[in-house]
Order: structure tokens, then sequence, then C-alpha cells
């Protein structure tokens, strides 16, 4: 009975899969293991172009976990399988770019890596399937995955290749479509990129929802046929078959906090120096620093903390221009210190323009908020449950409230306009002359410098903050900040202030939403008071008084009460 359902588009003949099965030894913490795999190793292939997806699997099947059967499984679609014999990939797997960390935890695990190119056109899938990796499958039941690898019996191996193949596809695959909670079936064969040798092996991957019929009567129908019988009598040599439960799915982004709450975890780096992971032991949580790729090539640095459900809702931060996410430090402490918001996941990042690596295209507000949208998508977050952002942040997220509800859930907008002031690209055209004037350098290229920051912070903090003590150290700290922004990049992002408009969409929005400001920042208390009638229906509207442009300098905890009050 030939299959029912259409294939997907058919397997090309250059792509294929990475298979590898991994058993920790004894010794091994889990937690360690599962740290290194998910924050660094996974993620580290997932940002190479021709490396779309990965998955990590546990077996779910009877066999006692073992270097003859490994408990951990993982695969990755490959585009072109040329790659996986290239420099791009090899490096990854030798110094100075493998870690140290790396190398001591695999001499831990046994490892067994296959390469397998797909058939071409063996491909079969239900109507309506979605893929596993799609950011809407997050935090769903996930999926049951059952590997079948066989090898051919001796002689005549093109004929034995052939019966099997229309095995599969005139009877076999259209039999699985009829098990209850079937899905997806793909089959493979050894790579004429493999280096490891050995026999020639077929391998099918037959995919399920986490609640289906393998193992029930239609399942044993599907193999227990004449015609299989026949294939496994006299075309096999030998037929192995895995049953694993879907665990992890990469991302090109480390999120996974959830490993680094144990005691057996240590600190860990890149040796790039771009991704760091802290576990909570001896701090005040665990953190993951890294970085987001942008479809054009802009790298966003963030950090994630919080709560370590990896399902747990992310609030996402947005800076103001020419500062680093460390803006929010004091705010992030208080906001987590209080018991109601210690379920929340904390996301804060560089924003476009940081660094002289902004990008080719014109900055906008909407490019920023685009920005938010792939920090969510490789982090494999839905839905946001709200963002915050201050000044052009503050456009930002407004930006991204209006135009993207379905991705975020509420915005918080603060000390912003809904439109560019009159004048916005004068004024700011002045600073950027100030800087030029200046000329400073650091680390190789031009920065902003002392004089426009030291205007900058002038004009962004009340004086009442210049008290000698705490507050005013943290105003230096902004400073140097500013003082350090890459010139170019400041040039670069700054056109994102000089002409936009959300008035019109603020009039029809229909969502949640609220704006906060300084009480001392200038006109933008009325502005912004402006701003939260004229939003839908209307919305909420905090003043924090004591602040100015960056109130969640200044006062961080009042600012984390009105956000909580908010959120709540």
């Amino acid at each position: 009975m030939p299959p029912t359902a259409p294939p997907n588009a058919p397997n090309t003949a250059n792509s294929g899969i990475l298979y590898v099965t991994m058993q920790p030894a004894p010794f091994l913490p889990l937690p360690r293991f599962h740290d290194w795999y998910n924050n660094e190793h996974g993620p580290g292939r997932l940002r190479l172009p021709f490396v779309p997806t990965g998955f990590r699997y546990r077996a779910a099947d009877a066999l006692a976990p073992s270097p003859a059967h490994p408990e951990w499984m993982a695969v990755y679609d490959i585009a072109d399988m040329a790659e996986l014999t290239r420099e791009t990939y090899t490096r990854l797997r030798a110094p100075p770019v493998q870690s140290a960390r790396e190398r001591d935890t695999m001499k831990d695990i046994a490892i067994r890596r296959r390469f397998y190119d797909a058939v071409p056109g063996a491909e079969w899938a239900a109507p309506g399937y979605v893929e596993l990796e799609a950011v809407g499958q997050e935090g769903t039941k996930g999926r049951v995955l059952v590997a079948v690898l066989v090898t051919l019996r001796e002689g005549q191996e093109a004929e034995r290749e052939e019966r099997l193949g229309r095995w599969y596809a005139e009877e076999h695959v259209g039999m699985l479509q009829k098990v209850p909670g079937w899905l997806r079936t793909r089959r493979f064969v050894t790579s004429r990129h493999e280096t490891a040798g050995g026999k020639r092996e077929f391998l099918a991957l037959h995919e399920y929802e986490a609640e289906n019929g393998v193992g029930g009567e239609v399942f044993r129908e599907a193999v227990g046929t004449a015609w299989a019988k026949e294939i496994f009598e006299e075309v096999l040599e030998e037929r192995v078959k895995r049953v694993y439960g879907s665990y992890y799915t990469f991302g090109p982004a480390p999120r996974d906090l959830g490993c680094l709450e144990s005691g057996e975890v240590v600190p860990a780096e890149s040796t790039d120096g771009k991704t760091r992971t802290r576990p909570k032991k001896g701090e005040k949580r665990a953190v993951i620093e890294s970085y987001v790729t942008t479809k054009d090539g802009v790298e966003l640095p963030y950090r994630l903390e919080g709560a370590s459900d990896p399902q747990a809702p992310l609030i996402v931060l947005c800076n103001s221009i020419l500062v680093q996410f460390g803006i929010w430090d004091a705010f992030v402490d208080a906001f987590l210190e209080r018991s109601e918001n210690k379920k929340f996941r904390i996301l804060r990042y560089n924003t476009r323009g940081r660094s002289s690596n902004s990008g080719s295209q014109p900055v906008t507000v909407d490019l920023l908020a685009s920005d938010i949208l792939s920090l969510l998508d490789a982090l494999r977050v839905p839905r946001a449950a709200a963002v915050i952002g201050v000044s052009l942040g503050g456009a930002t997220a407004l930006t991204v409230g209006l135009k993207y509800p379905d991705r975020v859930a509420t915005f918080v907008a603060c000390d912003t306009n809904a439109n560019s002031p009159a004048g916005n690209s004068k004024a700011w055209g002045e600073r950027i002359a100030i800087a030029e004037k200046e000329g400073a350098q650091a680390q190789g290229e031009a920065v902003v410098g002392d004089e426009l920051a030291e205007a900058t912070v002038r004009r962004w903090f009340v004086k009442e903050s210049y008290d000698g003590a705490k507050t005013e150290a943290e105003i230096e700290r902004v400073k140097k900040m500013v003082g350090t922004n890459s010139l170019a990049g400041f040039k670069h992002s700054v056109q994102a202030l000089f002409d936009y408009d959300l008035r019109e969409e603020m009039k029809s929005y229909t969502g949640e939403g609220a704006f906060l400001v300084g009480g001392g920042d200038g006109v933008l208390p009325q502005t912004m008071k402006d701003m939260s009638e004229s939003l839908g229906q209307g919305a909420p509207y905090f003043v924090v008084e004591g602040a100015g442009h960056l109130p969640m300098v200044e006062k961080p905890e009042q600012v984390a009460l009105y956000v909580s009050e908010f959120l709540y």
C-alpha cells in the first residue's frame, strides 16, 4: 500500500544529518554535561549557516544506559553534507576554537558520531505537520523518535538496497501512517563524506506525537507483514531499533539556566570570550551571557538570568542609545528580590549601535524592534511577557508592542516620545560634531569620548543624584559607557531618532501597555502623560519622582515597584 500523505519537499542530493550518540561516564555530573551541551556545544553548531536545526533526545526504551546502548542522542539537520569536511566546521573540534572545557568534558563521554546523507525523495509527513524546531513548539509535550538502523547482507547490495527502498515507499511508510500519532518518516544512508569507515548503514527516523500508538496493534501490523518478514530475512543483516523522547531543541543562543542551579557546575567561558555561564553557587542567581546574530550580521550581546524554568515568562529590557545593558543592574536586583517576580526570566542586551558593526541598512525603530524578534527566535521564546525600554529603547518597546502583539504580551515605554521631536536631527547632529571634534580612541577605533559623555549624563540625571555616594558612582559608570560607545555605531543608530511617528497606531491599539517617566526629565512627564491617554482606551502612567532620563539607574527600587504593580 503506497503512502497516502504526499512527501514534504524532497530531500536534496546534498542534505543529510549529523547523528551523535553519547553516554557520559558515571562520575560526570549530569548538570555539567547538560551545561556544556546545551549552552556551548549545540548553540555553536546552530550558528553555522548550514546547520538549520539541532535536537537532543533521551532514550525511552528498556535498554539500560551503557556505552553500548547510549542514553543520549543528538541529531542535526545539515543543508550541505560537504560542509562537515570543511574548515568552517572542523575548526570547532580543535584548539584554539574548541574550549578547554569542551575538551575536558568530552574525555568523560563515550561518543559515536556519524554522517548520513538523505535518501532523495524518502521523506513523508502527515498533513499539517509542524516542525519540532518551530518556536511555537517550545513548551509542548514534545515528540517521540523511533530510530531504526540497518545494514544489508553481503552480496548483491545494489539489489538489496533497491528492495529495501521499495518496501519503505510502497508498503511500510503507508502502514506506519495509520499508527496513532505518526508525524513524519525520513530515510538516510551512510554519507559519502563519512570518514569513520565501517559497513554502509541505512537509518530511518520515525517521528510521533508524545502520545502515540508505537508498540500497539497497528504498529505491530506494520512490521509483521509478509513483505516485512521477507525484508528482515533476505535483505537485512542487522536491525537495531531505539526509541527516544525529545529532550531539548537547540537554538543559536545559549538559554539553559536550569542546569546552572546545580552546585556541581563550574563557571565557563568560550575561547573567544563571547559566551560565559555562571552557576548560582555563590552568586545571587545563575547567569548566561552570550550573543545573537541578526539576519544582517549584527551581533547583539545579551545577558539572561532569573527563573530556571525554561518556560518561565520572559521580560526583555531595551537600552537607551549610547549605553550597555548594565544600566539595568540595580533594577534587575530590585525586581527579582520581590517574591512575586521570582517566576520571571530577564533578558537584556546591547542594542544595535553600541559597536561599529551596526549593519549596513538604515537604522529605524522598526529595525530595532525586529532585533527583539531575532532575540526571541534565537532563545526560542514564542511570546515575551513584557518588553521594557527607555528613551530610544522606550520607542523600540512601544513599536514592538504595537506591531507584534503575538510576540509580546505587553510593554512599558519609559522616558520617550511617540514621534520624533522637531529639531531632533539637528540636536543630535551637534552632539555628533562634539564627539568628532574630540577624536577619542579606544581599542583602535573612534569612540564618543568624554566631552559628549559628560554633557549627556548631565542632561540625563537630576542634580540631586550627584550626592557623592552610591548614585553618583552609578552616574560615573554610565558616563564611561557613553564615552566608550563606538562613534560609527552612534552615528548610524542615532538615525532611528530622526524620523518616526507611532501616534496613529497608538490610537487603534487594543493590547496592554504602560508608560513610566522620571519626574525631572524636562517636558517628558507631560508628553508621556498625553501618550498614556492616547493609547487605545488609555494606559497606566507612572512618574518616578527624584529621577531624570534613566529612572532605573537613579530610583531602581521605585521603578521595580511600579513595573511589578503593572504586571500584576
